[in-house]
């Protein structure tokens, strides 16, 4: 038969208010409220089963939740670091492509320009009137 596992109870007087503040919170983040949320309602008597189904989740993701509080308090109803995806480029690069863009590039191609692979670039208007392309180097 499984151990029945429920939340410890609280520290102190201040440990309870800080569960319960964001557990009937509407302006916290949802993690944070649904975390709250079963720690409160652990502590109410309800079982892992009841509590999933009250907030629409997994047994066992209550299970762990319960278990990383007991072991580490507040601390760990938080993300632990390193949650989310990862960048695809590193800051490196990313800011050295940030730096190659400049107004003069954005202004060329706001002044209906055509770029060349050469990288020479071609001015519309220059072909119309004068009926040869104009090139100007960048």
């Amino acid at each position: 038969m499984p151990k029945l596992l429920f939340a410890r109870p609280p520290v102190d007087a201040e440990e309870e208010r800080q569960i319960r503040k964001p557990a009937g919170a509407r302006h916290a983040s949802a993690d944070w409220i649904m975390r709250a949320q079963m720690i409160v309602s652990s502590r109410q008597g309800l079982r892992t089963s009841a509590i999933a189904a009250k907030l629409g989740c997994h047994m066992q993701t209550v299970r762990e939740r319960i278990e990383r509080f007991n072991a580490e308090g507040l601390d760990g109803l938080a993300d632990r670091p390193g949650v989310g995806r990862k960048p695809r480029i590193p800051a490196s690069p990313s800011r050295k492509c940030a730096s190659l863009r400049s107004p003069r590039v954005a202004n060329d191609l706001t002044s209906h320009t055509a770029w060349r692979p050469s990288g020479a670039v071609t001015t519309l208007s220059g072909f119309l009137w004068s009926g040869s392309p104009v090139l100007t180097e960048l």
